[in-house]
Formats: C-alpha cells, structure tokens, sequence
C-alpha cells in the first residue's frame, strides 16, 4: 500500500491506495502550520494495522509555492555571476517585483569565468574574486548563493568550481548551480537558480515537518515528494531543488486524473479553493512549459508544466456577478454562509443551485437559485474559454474535471460537451501524488559534428533510461515521453540542445530507506 498526500491552500487530501485501487480517501482543512493538516488527514485516512502495512508515502505541497508569492520566509540570498568581462551591462534580480527582491536582500557580485556558446573559455575564474565576494556577502546577512555562469548548459565546470571556492570559503553558505535547474538563456537560468537558493532553508524546515507528521501517524515507510514534472524526488534531492516543487499540485492532479477517467489526451480542469489550473495531457504525461515561464513576476526558465490558472475556486468571494480573485481559502467552513459565516462564495452558489450539498442549505435562503445558476454559467464559460486557449490543434479535446471545487461545473456544458468528472474527483491530487513515476531526463547542448544524429540521440536515451532506473524505477518499466531537439540557430557549429525525459514505475520494492529518487 501507499499514501497520496497534496497539501493545498484550503484542504490537505490523502488517499490509501492498494495498486492503482482506492482503498480510503479523506479531505481535510489544511492548517496555518501545514503539518497539522497532515497530522488529521493521516488519523482520519489510517488505522494502526493498516499504517505498519504502507510501503510509501508521497506528497505534493504548495508550501513553495506560497513562499514565493507572499515574499515570506525566504532565505537572505545573493547571485554571483561569471562573466566579465561581458554580462555587466544587466545585473542580477532586473526586472524583478520590489518586494521580492528585498526579502532576499537584493546583493550579487560579477566576477570573471564564464565560457563562449561553443564551450570555449570565456575568461578563467579567479578564485581570489570569489572567496573576497564570498565572504564580504557572509559579512551582510547573506545565507545562499546562485552561481550563474555564462553558457553553463554547454559546460557547467566554471559554476561547480565556483561553488567548490565559495563553499571551502564560507562553509555555511548553501549554493546553487545555475546549470542544475535552468537552460539556455543567463537571466531567465540565473533567476531560476536565485529562487531556488532562497528557498533552501524553507525546504529544510518544510521536509523536517513533513517527516515528523507522517511519523506521528505510525507510518514508518519512506517520504517522497512530488515533482512539477508528475514524477517523485527523494528528501535529499528536494531538499536542494526545492523550486521543483514549485506546480506540483496541478501535475498531481493531471496524472490522477488520467487514472481515474483512463482517458490520456485530454485538458485537465483542476479546480481547487483558490484557483482553476487548467493543463493538457500527452500519453498521460502533463505537458511542459516550452517558453519562458514567471514564478512570483520572476521570469525563469526552469522545468515547468504548461498551466493557465484563474482566480477562481470554491471558496473565490462573489460580489454581484464577480466571482474571484479573493478566496476564504480554508476559512471556507467557517466564513461561507452555507457554514453560518456571513461571506458568499463561490461553493455558497453552487448550493443555491442545486449542484452541490455542501453546509446547510437552510442558511442559504437568501440566495436566489436563479442567480446562482447565472453566475455558475459565467464561470463555466470562463473555464471553457480557458481550455479552448490550451489547445494546439483543431480536433476535439476532452476535458476532465476534478477537484473539491469542481462542484461549481458538475456536467457537460454547451461549450464543453466532453466533459468528465471521474469518480473520488475530489482527491484527484492525492491520487497522482501516490501513482507518481519517477523519471530521468537529460537536457544538454551537442555538436553533432561526424557523428549520425540517430546515434547521439540513441545515447543520450539509454542515459535517460539509466538515469531512472537508477533512481529508482523498475526496470523494464522505463519509457522515453519527451525529445525535443532545438537547433540554436545563433551558433556555426551545428550545436543542438537535446532534452529527453524517460519515466517508468517506482519500484516499491528497492526502498528499505530514503531512495535516492531524484530527476537529474
């Protein structure tokens, strides 16, 4: 057996899955301090016996996430850039909302390194530059470091030699490589890796937390988190990419959504107390972001599934006819009206109407099911607009929704005639959290020079393959789901940017401890 936790703004879901089979589901509020939110779920999800009998136990958070966008809690850091004599004509964190950029206290230096777009040296690193920067950064407050190099894709030793130098420096500053959770493109890589960093001592508080909870409910087997990409990293391996974290939900709710409908090409409406994150799946895989993506009004480049997400949930404020931005979040059984608060919501709605029996519909009297009715049509057509902007092809695409919130688009519509919701919807989230695969990947710059391309890319897939087995996958069970190839135009040399992604199975069986699970 395993354990599907997704631990969102308003509720903390949990699933006890036998195989692909749901054994027991359970929604509660999530809680200020998250973990208590955990706490409850296991003690409603779990008995003693059946606790000693769970194998894993995977979770999605949104712990990140928030962190980001409230600018709280993050960890004071600072960029060093290799580069100069080039790449001083825009610092680090331009661009970049005010607010954010003080809670990390906004310090970067420039120092030499760096390479051309053809792997050739740019300028040699000089470690006197870095150990002075090091510990003059140490000196104003500064906990963690991004090192960003110039073309770190094509050759990422100028950054790993710097973070050997800085490290050996000050040994408690955390470090983060560009190159480990970015691609082409310095700024959008360089912000990427600064986020990261500053999420660094959050991933240490968060995963202590998390691995207390699930103690405290007798469960004793391994902790696994959820990726953005649908697949598992281990507690080592989260606690220094914490940023991958970052979207998970939505992905967890895409792959539950796929088991429970058993449908793979689909649009995915995931509808939360919060927000609607719309997706789109290929062969069961959420698609990924392929431009530039913003995280808090950061522009980065990191791994990211493509989403489009609106103010909309089930506990989104209604105001006449708007519904949204705002959200209870999870006040909701406390301030909606159907729970004797004094604030209409979105859920308040769909009650009215007849959709949903959530509350007590005696405290809704005052709500006109007419208008309820009005104003749940607007936000369908809302959604379905939504869809419609995510698809990339004319033919028709059908549409899954799940979601404790999805009680405000119970059944097809005239502008989404396909549309599902599967049974235990409410969970979907804990449910792809549990079903997680782990994955493979590998995203590097090559010169096909005399070499057959077929061969190259007949390489780095068996790499890609290994690289998930090793981490964790049955073997046998390991298939390629994505290879892109990009030509960078701007290079003679016929320099190609290969990224293949493999996934396969978790293999139960080959975690006696914490796995080394991890995505490279």
């Amino acid at each position: 057996m395993r354990i599907g936790l997704d631990v969102g703004g308003t509720h903390t879901d949990a699933v006890l899955l036998s195989g692909t089979d749901v054994v027991a589901a359970t929604k509660t509020p999530t809680t200020a301090d998250v973990t208590g939110g955990v706490r409850n779920a296991l003690r409603d999800l779990l008995s003693e016996p059946v606790a000693a009998r769970v194998r894993a136990v995977m979770i999605g958070t949104t712990t990140f996430t928030n962190a980001l966008v409230e600018g709280k809690r993050l960890t004071p850091t600072a960029a060093i850039r290799l580069g100069l004599p080039a790449t001083a004509a825009i610092p680090p964190m331009t661009g970049w909302p005010a607010r954010l950029r003080e809670a990390l206290r906004g310090r970067w230096r420039l120092c030499d390194g760096g390479y051309e777009y053809d792997g050739s040296t740019l300028s040699e690193v000089v470690p006197e530059q870095l150990r002075a920067a090091a510990e003059e950064l140490a000196g104003e407050g500064v906990r963690a470091v991004a090192v960003s190099s110039v073309f770190a894709p094509v050759n990422g030793d100028a950054e790993l030699r710097a973070a050997q130098i800085v490290g050996e420096t000050v040994p408690e500053l955390r470090v983060t490589c560009s190159h480990e959770v970015g691609s082409i493109g310095l700024l959008e890589r360089e912000n990427a890796a600064i986020l990261n960093a500053a999420l660094g001592e959050l991933a240490e508080e968060t995963i202590a937390a998390l691995t207390a909870a699930v103690a405290d409910s007798g469960v004793t087997a391994p902790l696994l988190l959820s990726q953005n990409d649908g697949t598992l990293m281990a507690l080592d391996h989260a606690r220094r990419f914490p940023i991958r974290a970052i979207a998970s939900g939505p992905t967890n709710s895409m792959r539950g959504a796929a088991l429970l409908s058993g449908v793979d090409d689909c649009a995915v409406i995931d509808i939360g107390g919060t927000t609607t994150d719309i997706g789109v799946l290929s062969g069961g895989v959420p698609r990924e972001a392929s431009s530039l993506t913003t995280l808090a009004g950061v522009r980065t480049n990191g791994r990211m599934p493509d989403l489009l997400s609106l103010g909309i949930g089930g506990g989104s404020l209604v105001r006449g006819d708007t519904v949204g931005p705002d959200s209870v979040g999870h006040d909701l059984t406390t301030r909606a009206l159907a729970f004797g608060g004094s604030t209409l919501t979105a859920t308040d709605l769909a009650t009215a109407a007849g959709w949903a029996d959530v509350g007590d519909r005696s405290l809704l009297d005052g709500v006109d099911p007419a208008r309820a009715r009005r104003v749940l049509a607007g936000i369908g057509r809302r959604i379905a607009d939504a869809v419609d902007r995510m698809r990339t092809s004319p033919e028709p695409l059908p549409a899954v929704v799940v979601g404790g919130g999805s009680v405000l688009l119970p059944h097809p519509t005239e502008e989404l005639p396909d549309l599902r919701r599967p049974e235990h919807y409410a969970v979907a989230n804990a449910i792809g959290a549990a079903i997680a695969a782990v994955g493979g990947e590998v995203d590097r710059v090559v010169h096909f020079g005399t070499r057959r391309r077929r061969d190259v890319l007949a390489e780095a897939k068996e790499e890609a393959v290994a690289r998930a087995e090793a981490a964790g996958a049955r073997a046998g069970s390991v298939r390629v789901v994505a290879l892109e190839e990009i030509p960078l135009a701007y290079l003679t040399s016929g320099a190609t940017r290969v990224r293949i992604k493999a996934v396969g199975d978790l293999d139960i069986d080959r975690l006696p401890g914490e796995p080394e699970v991890s995505c490279a």
